[in-house]
């Protein structure tokens, strides 16, 4: 991934789920060079339960995880009164078509390998919409 010259809004916190732990690392790496509190999960059960003491400004979930897949995790946050605004970026090497049919609830969808600009792009848009209205399934 490309190193992002934008700066994070301070104070935002971006959760980000990933069963890899290279893809968490640099994200985590760069998400909080440019200025944002990081906090990551490397699977949607642990996301959720770290959900329970904290309330991300943004998350950032890969589709495909052991134990509690990304939708799994959507599922959850959107059950959540405190949480169901906050904007999902869901990420996977699937095509958004495959997607759409087994899962729905996100806001933006990212196709992996995605570049760093990119992420930091579609970011910068949903923090400065704060609470973008999820993509219902088609």
């Amino acid at each position: 991934m490309e190193k992002s010259k934008k700066a994070g809004p301070a104070g935002k916190t971006i959760l980000i789920v990933d069963d890899e732990f290279g893809v968490l690392e640099v994200l985590e790496f760069i998400l909080s060079d440019a200025g944002f509190n990081v906090v990551s999960a490397l699977n949607g059960q642990e996301a959720v339960a770290l959900l329970k003491e904290n309330r991300p400004d943004l998350a950032i979930v890969d589709f495909m995880m052991p134990i509690l897949d990304g939708n799994g995790v959507i599922k959850a946050i959107r059950a959540d009164k405190r949480l169901r605004k906050i904007p999902i970026i869901l990420a996977s090497a699937l095509p958004e078509k495959t997607i759409r049919e087994r899962c729905d609830g996100y806001t933006t969808f990212l196709r992996k390998p995605y570049r760093t600009e990119q992420l930091m792009e579609e970011m910068s848009k949903l923090l400065d919409h704060s609470g973008g209205k999820p993509r219902a399934r088609k």
